[in-house]
């Protein structure tokens, strides 16, 4: 039997594989999000986000395609209907992965995958803007002068603003991870998420900003990790 190219099988056979790959991206469509091992989210992410990148050209061969793929017809409609245009505006990275510790009894590593529908960020439509710019403006530069190319930079850095106390009522990170006075909510930028003091996934995240409060976090367009439910725990 050939060994496939991103690493062992999840199943006892190639076919095996593809159902199972197949049904865990309908289950993610489905829920939303979905809790599995590490290794089965990190193969489910390329091949779910694969699906959703057919679901936004949204033609009858990228339709059928998908369709070949997942038998459930009401799971493909709300692909391509909600979930395509949710993530209208992003380029990549429909899918998140948190890990969330390792399960009671085989000891197997656990995290949660979930669908990135959250409108894009400012800061993020901020990047994307400035990287089609700088794709159209890439002939013209290369004519330029170097020393224009230096006052561009120049002008740019000074737009930009200061890392530090980048957002109303934060911190920046620190070293060791520990919060700062009277800043203990942990702010993750990457899935623009927040973790509350006593919440499931505090104590395992990070912060690469510091929150004086859930408020000032949820103001810089910062979700609550897990819902709101999930980090309800900093009131009681």
């Amino acid at each position: 039997m050939p060994t496939p190219t991103k690493g062992p099988r999840l199943g006892g056979g190639p076919a095996h594989e593809r159902l199972m790959l197949a049904n865990l991206a309908a289950s993610l469509f489905e829920h939303k999000r979905i809790t599995t091992t590490v290794t089965k989210a990190k193969r489910l992410k390329p091949y779910a986000e694969r699906l959703v990148t057919f679901a936004k050209r949204g033609d009858l061969a990228s339709r059928r395609r998908v369709l070949g793929l997942i038998s459930n017809k009401g799971v493909v409609h709300e692909l391509f209907t909600d979930i395509a245009q949710a993530v209208e505006n992003r380029d990549g990275g429909y899918t998140r992965i948190t890990k969330i510790g390792n399960r009671k009894g085989d000891n197997a590593p656990m995290a949660v995958i979930e669908l990135v529908l959250e409108p894009v960020s400012a800061k993020q439509a901020v990047v994307a803007e400035a990287t089609r710019a700088a794709a159209k403006a890439a002939p013209a530069a290369e004519e330029a002068p170097a020393a224009e190319a230096e006052v561009v930079e120049t002008e740019a850095a000074e737009e930009a603003p200061a890392d530090e106390a980048k957002y109303a009522g934060s911190h920046s990170a620190t070293a060791d991870n520990e919060a700062p006075e009277g800043f203990e909510v942990k702010g993750n930028e990457d899935s623009m998420k927040y973790h509350v003091p006593g919440s499931r996934w505090y104590d395992a995240t990070t912060a690469e900003v510091w929150f004086d409060s859930a408020e000032s976090a949820a103001a810089a367009g910062f979700a609550p990790a897990g819902g709101e439910a999930a980090q309800a725990v900093e009131a009681e």
